[in-house]
């Protein structure tokens, strides 16, 4: 085997929980390692050493990332009382995925990853359909309470400079319930419209985006305010001159309009829109583990993920001894967008290049009729069709990337 190619400067690897976990490993040593040579920083991610330290392994990592620019992270479980219960764990902690969002000021992009075997679900699509997660604030970092039985709640705010609180009634219980609150501001906001103009400028593809402003006038209307006044003030002629639009929305008319679209378009998104419709969006394209995730901040810094969970299921029957047929695509495709990345940032074109080759290998490798159980429900029916077991689907793809080396 030749040298292996060096790769300039640090990247961050954020390990994460159950299935990807495994399957992390086996795309290090079978598809990255063995071909590169890369300083590493390390955080383990997983939920019981975020437990073990007080989940300060998160924010330490987001400031690895801070400093060196680049991470590749995997999937990783966001506690609820189930899981507390099953990991023995201090109590819920928070996304991890939310934490650094938090700390890196970013906007998530998501495009799904096309095979010419496996046709969108949606027959109208024929160019990829690209989501702009807003990565800060909303549901990601609330605070909410369970009421035990009547009482008042309320929205307070409380000036700084001292000046008399202000106060509005949220809801009177007179029987139990609960509450939330959660919040976004202005410079995040503004943050997330010029990251969606950027994204779309650069990509040539017009904006798109939506919010619930007709119900939600002051929070929802705040997004679109900020959104319509950026574009004016500093990207409509650009746009103009690209051939593209900006258009704004209600969030279930742009459901409605995106199934009759025929993509080629970037979706900007609230946190939580999102969230949800760009697995709805994976899914629709063949698997959930056919989706790339990308969060860049204002600042230059960019953290690759995988768009899905840690898929529990499969992870269970893995304990068990059983065999799984899991997509580590997405997974894979974490690992080439950092190290495509890393090697724009440190100008090394021999690590964009293999980025390249490894992205190839593995489309080839499902076009050619070797994959996961997930895809073969839903690739066009061809006798040269396989499903293949976890490690023996990363296996195939090795060898495919080692002939094109």
């Amino acid at each position: 085997m030749a040298a292996k190619i060096k790769v300039k400067n640090t990247v961050v690897e954020l390990d994460g929980d159950e299935m990807t976990r495994v399957m992390w490993i086996m795309v290090k040593n079978k598809l990255i390692f063995p071909f590169l040579d890369i300083p590493i920083e390390y955080y383990d991610l997983g939920l019981e050493y975020r437990d073990k330290t007080d989940d300060k392994v998160t924010i330490d990592s987001a400031n690895a990332i801070l400093k060196h620019g680049v991470g590749v992270k995997c999937a990783t479980i966001t506690a609820n009382a189930d899981r507390v219960k099953e990991y023995k764990l201090k109590k819920a902690w928070k996304s991890p995925n939310g934490t650094l969002r938090g700390m890196l000021d970013g906007t998530v992009f998501r495009a799904p990853i096309l095979v010419k075997n496996i046709k969108p679900a949606v027959r109208n699509w024929k160019k990829p359909i690209h989501i702009g997660r807003h990565a800060y604030g909303d549901v990601y970092s609330n605070t909410e309470m369970r009421i035990p039985g009547p009482g008042t709640t309320e929205l307070v705010f409380t000036p700084a400079d001292g000046n008399k609180p202000v106060r509005h009634l949220i809801h009177e219980f007179k029987d139990p319930g609960i509450i939330q609150g959660i919040h976004n501001t202005d410079k995040s906001i503004l943050s997330f419209a010029k990251a969606c103009f950027t994204y779309g400028l650069d990509q040539k593809l017009p904006v798109w985006f939506s919010t619930k402003d007709t119900i939600s006038k002051i929070y929802d209307g705040r997004f679109k305010e900020i959104f319509e006044t950026e574009f004016k003030n500093n990207w409509e002629p650009k746009f103009k001159v690209a051939g593209i639009y900006f258009m704004y929305t209600l969030v279930d008319d742009v459901v409605a309009r995106i199934m009759k679209s025929e993509g080629g378009l970037l979706w900007a998104c609230k946190n939580y829109d999102g969230d949800v419709m760009s697995d709805m969006l994976a899914s629709a394209n063949g698997s959930l583990a056919m989706m790339t995730s990308v969060l860049v901040s204002p600042q230059g810094h960019y953290e690759y993920e995988a768009a899905h969970g840690t898929v529990q299921k499969h992870y269970y029957k893995h304990l068990a001894g059983e065999k799984t047929s899991t997509n580590s695509m997405a997974l894979i495709f974490a690992w080439t967008g950092c190290l495509r990345k890393r090697g724009e940032m440190d100008g090394t074109p021999d690590v964009v290049n293999f980025a390249d080759k490894l992205e190839k290998a593995s489309i080839e490798t499902i076009e050619n009729g070797i994959m996961t159980g997930d895809l073969l429900a839903v690739a066009e029916p061809s006798p040269s069709n396989k499903k293949v077991l976890t490690e023996e689907f990363i296996d195939a793809i090795a060898a495919n990337l080692v002939k094109k080396l």
